[in-house]
């Protein structure tokens, strides 16, 4: 073995699975090469885990210590200035364990952080970046305001729709976001508003299949998930129009959904500054999801970390917070919860070589006080010792 390889042993070992026990797991650069049972455990009260994954953010907001305006902060602030603030929120993620992250309204900005987390440049997390495809008015569009000059593409037909995909994919993109319904957080649009005809959705989707890219829908609309199904879509964001009528369907098509809770009840609650037009819409959300959710969870719909954290709304670090409401609202064991953080996410975005420890899997884990799978009440960054990330470690210390 290489001078990168490591060794961690007598340490309990949850899988990204199930609990294995007391387990020796070594290492050797970004790559796991073994993990079998051990002889002895060291009575520490610690355990190993894999590193989370939150398959929904958004990285685009002030990271500094200064209360700049959410809405107003990216359009006034030049793209060098926000590529710092995109590494330094994805360093509060990593340090909290998450380590992936997956921004679903990427640029040339957190492309560029993303190339430069592989490359070793900052430490961090691995991060994954969609670009989206929408309309002019639509739910992205509408979070500039609508005199201001600088504005993200938009794409207007099914033409535009199949140019965008491939520019997107020419800057790197990992994937492509597109929108099916109104938003919340969006100025002066409706929730209810139907986001691009059928021919520019199926365009879309046809072209970022073609091109190996997965295309999440973000949807708050029955008929918004009527759409998603219909042309193909690999994962579903927020999805609060889910019915009964959907569930075969997402079940047999194993269709991801992030449901972005904590986002949702702090907007409807007014616990972060906002118009009362996003309370309003937000409120509305949350007054149909959550007996929509359970039932569809109870029918074994899949449901993965995805959280909508932007550092001001959720910030990084109130994942577990999200685990915990997960849990209560599906009426999930911890173990499944946690599944749903690190394996179950991990696949949702392409990427089922994360989330897992075991022979061949990256060497992304997490060592914990407590077991988590057993209880998620006490499992919070605080609760973090240390964190591998491409088989180095970012935070804290590994025990002896």
């Amino acid at each position: 073995m290489s001078t990168t390889a490591r060794t961690l042993t007598g340490i309990r070992l949850w899988d990204g699975t199930a609990d294995r026990g007391v387990s020796t797991v070594s290492w050797d650069g970004d790559g796991i090469v073994s993990v079998a049972a051990a002889d002895a455990e060291h009575d520490s009260g610690l355990s190993l885990i894999p590193g989370m994954i939150d398959t929904h953010v958004h990285l685009d907001s002030s990271a500094g210590t200064g209360r700049a305006d959410w809405a107003t902060w990216p359009l006034i602030t030049p793209a060098a200035e926000k590529s710092l603030h995109v590494v330094k929120h994805a360093a509060n993620a990593a340090r909290a364990g998450i380590t992936t992250l997956r921004d679903l309204a990427g640029s040339e900005v957190q492309l560029a952080a993303a190339r430069g987390l592989d490359d070793h440049l900052v430490p961090g997390p691995r991060l994954r970046v969609h670009g989206t495809v929408g309309m002019t008015a639509g739910h992205g569009d509408l979070f500039t305001p609508p005199h201001y000059p600088h504005r993200p593409p938009v794409a207007d037909s099914p033409d535009e729709c199949r140019k965008l995909v491939r520019q997107w994919a020419r800057q790197g993109s990992h994937g492509i976001k597109i929108h099916v319904s109104g938003g919340v957080l969006s100025q002066g649009d409706g929730v209810g508003w139907r986001n691009q005809t059928d021919a520019e959705i199926a365009t879309t989707i046809d072209e970022a299949h073609a091109l190996g890219m997965l295309v999440a829908a973000h949807t708050h609309t029955v008929e918004g998930v009527d759409r998603a199904l219909t042309h193909g879509v690999d994962s579903i964001e927020h999805g609060t129009g889910i019915l009964p009528r959907h569930w075969d369907e997402l079940i047999e098509r194993n269709i991801p959904i992030a449901p972005t809770l904590l986002i949702n009840d702090r907007i409807a609650a007014r616990e972060i500054p906002v118009t009362d037009e996003a309370a309003e819409k937000a409120a509305g959300v949350v007054a149909e999801r959550d007996d929509r959710f359970r039932g569809a969870a109870e029918a074994g719909v899949r449901f993965v970390l995805g959280t909508d954290a932007n550092g001001v709304m959720v910030r990084y670090g109130d994942q577990h917070e999200e685990l915990r409401h997960m849990q209560s609202l599906f009426g999930w064991t911890a173990e499944r919860t946690l599944v749903s953080a690190t394996s179950d996410a991990a696949a949702a975005i392409g990427m089922p070589d994360l989330g897992r420890i075991a022979t061949g899997a990256r060497a992304d884990m997490l060592v914990v006080r407590g077991r988590p799978w057993e209880s998620l009440e006490d499992f919070t960054a605080d609760s973090i010792v240390a964190v591998v990330v491409r088989g180095e470690l970012l935070f804290g210390a590994l025990p002896e």
